[in-house]
């Protein structure tokens, strides 16, 4: 588990095909699960597990930054995903979308990791092209780094009106909540921890194309912006693309959840656009 020491435990599945899969305290199984459903899988990298690679160009990247985004004089990031200052979300660019999956670079262009979507069925993956119910289905995506160790599971369970997501560590153990708090007028949601709003995250259109995050003091933390590509891009594919700006090194679990943030929020709010957004 990227050279670290971890107990015997269910953990989310380094490989990206199932939730979960069971780690012997020395080595990965071919126990697996999803969503409460055991399997038998041979723990070994196979076709579609690695990291998604994006299909964006350094320059491409720095025009979403500099000119779309407004970003200009972030400070020095550490070069990791959560250690950066401005994160580029790039969903790849597909005429029907069945996986959801995101290229993450730094400011610069450079790929720091990735979103996958797991522990999809083929029937899930069928509805999702053939009807609209996949909103009312439970959605898991894992963040990942370059190496493919898995950052941050995030799970939408399956909804009725407003979105929640569940966030856990690469360990399991849950880091908080992100709930939608309103349905009506400028999107808004709630960061929680333990039962405590630490934070926000505010539509600031009634599209809810543009976000400020805020934490418990209202004070903007963190910015998502979403850049266009193009209309014709736009209107004949479904990807998607964010630039976000962390304003300063925030404290955990803040942080997890900001990140959080800006990869899931299109998963929480793109099912939604057919109704009231």
């Amino acid at each position: 588990m990227g050279g670290m020491s971890h107990p015997a435990n269910w953990y989310p599945d380094p490989f990206g095909r199932f939730e979960l899969r069971y780690f012997d305290g020395a080595n990965w199984t071919e126990h697996v699960n999803n969503g409460g459903t055991a399997a038998v899988d041979p723990p070994t990298p196979g076709p579609g597990t690695a990291v998604p690679v994006g299909d964006q160009r350094a320059d491409q990247v720095q025009r979403q930054v500099q000119q779309q985004a407004g970003v200009a004089g972030a400070w020095q990031g550490g070069g990791t995903i959560f250690t950066e200052p401005v994160l580029v979300v790039n969903q790849k660019a597909k005429i029907i979308e069945i996986n959801n999956e995101y290229a993450i670079y730094d400011q610069h262009g450079r790929q720091l990791g990735a979103v996958r979507q797991v522990g999809q069925s083929a029937a899930k993956k069928a509805l999702r092209v053939l009807t609209s119910m996949d909103q009312y289905m439970t959605h898991k995506l894992q963040l990942v780094d370059i190496q493919g160790n898995v950052l941050l599971a995030l799970t939408r369970p399956a909804k009725v009106m407003k979105s929640k997501i569940i966030v856990t560590n690469g360990a399991g153990a849950e880091v908080g909540t992100i709930v939608q708090e309103n349905m009506i007028g400028k999107i808004r949601f709630g960061l929680m921890v333990g039962g405590q709003r630490v934070g926000s995250i505010n539509a600031e259109n009634w599209r809810a194309w543009n976000f400020s995050i805020r934490d418990a003091q209202e004070q903007e933390v963190a910015r998502i912006t979403k850049t266009w590509e193009g209309l014709v891009k736009t209107m004949f594919t479904s990807a998607d693309n964010y630039v976000i700006q962390i304003h300063f090194q925030l404290p955990e679990p803040l942080l997890s959840l900001v990140v959080a943030s800006a990869v899931s929020v299109d998963t929480a709010l793109k099912q939604d656009q057919r109704g009231f957004n």
